[in-house]
């Protein structure tokens, strides 16, 4: 298999490759510094990275990557015994961090490499690589039982990013500003190893920050990944900082991902700066499946078209291929191509259970497909789908439906058990004014007339927060525990 990084293997040269705050590394000190990293981990088989946003976690990634050993990134948010898990499961041979990184109880006994992001270490070479071999293993959340580490191979990491370049027609001249955790694949595969595949460019904030989302668009940088939480900073930031409008109006790509970006979002980033966000649809397991392309129509609340070399199709629960295309029938995402992950670590059951016998990954995401391909996303099927009086109904459009409301800040929506129609829809509300918050009468009103009486919330809870994750995803199943203690 040909190089990740053919701009690090080949002839690096003093372009800057990363930067984070005020550090950075040109190509030709990352692969020296890269280069000494793979001398002390060459021949290991899972090496562990604790991935705090720092010039360290990029350099030692990359360095495991070009010594064609895994990397296990490791969340330093993460419990002890999560971390205690993860550590059983994935038995790395050690640890890289930064110098001065304090690590937790449960990785004290693990052999540590502090990353010398100033080394200089022979030239990385990963060509005798195999496509199958693997490259990471990412720990789920964990929702259902203890976190199951995907083990993501060489090949579906060039595929995402290869297919990616051909979606948002992106170059090495492109400079990406982003400030997502480096433990998950959007921050730490698309928003470090894609700059680093394409030639170009990545700077990372450190900490997510309005200010210096337009400090960076404004000195060049062209892309801005982000989460829906941090868009909706942006929009609510717009109306009173002009710099910040003038920086976004000239951004070539504002891609947001991870999770739904709501209607209203979209629509108030699009009035202020004349750009539209685009949206992509993927997960630990498989990559990057869909995306709206950036010579195509950046339609909001859909998360575009199949990726090239990307399967995609809907089935109904007895597995039935969904074949009405009509923006309307809801079925469960299925997907099959070379961006997929290769086994649930230690896991052959669960890696049996989540893919059909003829190849297709089951990703529990549910959708309604337009008549011109367009996906968009209706919910989890665990959490999201709703079947209330005979129908089933996305969680995600009566969400975006509610954020209309002025009255509304933030939204979700469950099902409960309900005798009479099999589950009614709840709808949590954090209320713009919490001293006079929108009525359940006005707000199901609302709902009717923008989709149909039966999406309707039958009953509404207010909050002064949604639980989210720390990409930005709201926990449902935190609501649904909340709901039990009244």
């Amino acid at each position: 298999m040909s190089s990740l990084f053919p701009a690090l293997t080949r002839d690096p040269g003093d372009e800057v490759a990363l930067r984070f705050g005020d550090r950075s590394l040109s190509y030709a000190r990352l692969a020296g510094a890269a280069g000494a990293v793979g001398e002390r981990v060459r021949g290991r088989r899972r090496v562990a990275v604790w991935a705090t946003p720092s010039l360290e976690t990029a350099v030692g990634v990359v360095g495991v990557l070009l010594a064609g050993v895994a990397a296990v990134p490791l969340n330093p948010k993460s419990g002890a015994a999560e971390l205690e898990h993860i550590l059983r499961d994935s038995d790395p041979a050690l640890v890289l961090a930064a110098p001065g990184d304090e690590l937790p109880e449960p990785l004290r006994g693990l052999p540590r490499e502090d990353v010398d992001v100033a080394a200089v270490g022979p030239r990385p070479d990963d060509g005798e690589c195999g496509e199958g071999d693997a490259a990471l293993v990412v720990y789920t959340s964990g929702t259902t039982g203890p976190p199951k580490g995907a083990v993501i191979p060489r090949r579906a990491i060039a595929a995402t990013l290869d297919a990616l370049a051909d979606a948002w027609q992106w170059t090495g001249a492109d400079v990406l500003v982003q400030g997502l955790p480096l433990f998950h694949v959007h921050g730490l595969v698309l928003g470090v190893l894609g700059p680093l595949r394409r030639g170009g460019s990545v700077r990372h904030l450190g900490r997510f920050s309005t200010e210096g989302v337009a400090r960076e668009l404004a000195s060049g940088a062209t892309m801005l990944f982000g989460v829906p939480t941090m868009y909706h900073r942006i929009a609510e930031a717009l109306p009173g900082d002009p710099a910040l409008v003038k920086a976004l109006a000239g951004a070539r790509l504002l891609v947001s991902g991870s999770a739904a970006l709501p209607v209203h979002d979209h629509e108030r980033i699009a009035a202020a700066t004349g750009r539209r966000v685009i949206e992509r649809y993927g997960m630990t397991e498989t990559l990057m499946n869909t995306s709206v392309r950036a010579d195509g129509e950046p339609r909001a609340g859909t998360v575009g078209v199949p990726l090239p070399g990307v399967e995609l199709r809907l089935v109904e629960e007895d597995g039935t291929p969904v074949r009405a295309w009509d923006g309307e029938t809801v079925g469960e995402i299925q997907v099959r191509g070379p961006n997929l992950f290769s086994e649930y670590l230690n896991r052959p059951d669960a890696t049996a259970s989540a893919f059909t016998d003829d190849g297709w990954f089951r990703t529990g995401d549910m959708a309604v497909r337009e008549p011109d391909g367009y996906v968009r996303i209706v919910g989890r099927k665990a959490t999201d789908l709703i079947k209330s009086g005979g129908f089933k109904i996305g969680a995600g459009e009566i969400e975006n439906a509610l954020l209309e409301h002025p009255g509304v800040r933030e939204a979700a929506v469950t099902g409960e058990p309900d005798a009479d129609l099999g589950e009614r829809i709840v709808a949590w509300i954090v209320p713009a004014d919490p001293q006079s918050p929108p009525g359940e009468r006005e707000l199901a009103d609302h709902v009717a007339a923008r989709l149909a009486p039966h999406k309707k919330p039958r009953a509404v809870r207010y909050l002064d927060a949604l639980p989210r994750n720390d990409m930005g995803k709201i926990m449902k199943r935190a609501l649904a525990v909340e709901d039990t203690r009244g």
